[in-house]
């Protein structure tokens, strides 16, 4: 399932393209035309494909593939020659979070204020340990995350962020000084959070997100035009 989920991720298979018959597909794998049978069904429900009994099985284009789905997000960004992928992601992820950062400004207590205060402390504690600090800054994204209350952004951006530490061109290799800024950068959005400013610490979060890629992302993959 997932070789063929990445045949067609990377183009090796274009869209309106007709897969190999089961019969060809078992022997390319060696396996069974029930797995084989299996397989394209899990794809197709990914929305990769589209299988039309007596007709064969077409692949679709990427404007319905479910792209965050964890195996076709997977294929996307280990295939993501150019960061187009990872820039798009960077996008999405800086848009949700920043209305999620809003609204845990307006639904700020003494109690998520405090929980907050203590994924922030915990960056500071371990600036000196990039391992650590990472896991505490994933704690203090997942503490803004819970106290905004919207789960469904919260699940999508999970998913987003989970799979692009995966990537080390997605988490480069932070130096000091890199921790530092954003040290300072969470330092920001946790301001604005306890002051009850929805406004700074949508733009806090959102600058935040889109800069500190912007210091990662790999200088010899340009952006497409």
């Amino acid at each position: 399932m997932q070789d063929l989920v990445t045949a067609i991720v990377t183009g090796e298979v274009q869209p309106g393209d007709a897969l190999p018959t089961e019969a060809l597909l078992s022997q390319q794998f060696g396996v069974s035309r029930t797995v084989i049978r299996e397989s394209v069904k899990r794809v197709e429900e990914k929305g990769l494909v589209t299988v039309v009994q007596g007709r064969g099985t077409t692949v679709n284009p990427p404007s319905t593939w479910n792209v965050i789905d964890p195996v076709v997000l997977s294929a996307l960004v280990d295939h993501d020659d150019d960061l187009g992928v990872l820039d798009d992601l960077t996008v999405v992820r800086a848009s949700l979070e920043a209305s999620m950062a809003r609204a845990a400004a307006e639904r700020r207590t003494e109690q998520r204020q405090q929980e907050l205060r203590d994924a922030y402390d915990r960056m500071i504690a371990t600036i000196d340990d990039v391992d650590a600090y990472n896991e505490a800054d994933l704690d203090f994204h997942f503490v803004v995350m819970e106290q905004s209350g919207n789960r469904l952004a919260a699940s999508i951006t999970q998913i987003l962020f989970q799979r692009a530490r995966g990537s080390s061109r997605f988490t480069g290799t932070p130096d000091a000084e890199a921790l530092h800024l954003t040290l300072d950068e969470h330092r920001a959005v946790l301001e604005a959070i306890e002051q009850g400013d929805p406004d700074a610490a949508d733009r806090a979060m959102h600058d935040h997100i889109t800069i500190a890629w912007e210091r990662r992302r790999p200088a010899r993959a340009p952006r497409e035009p």
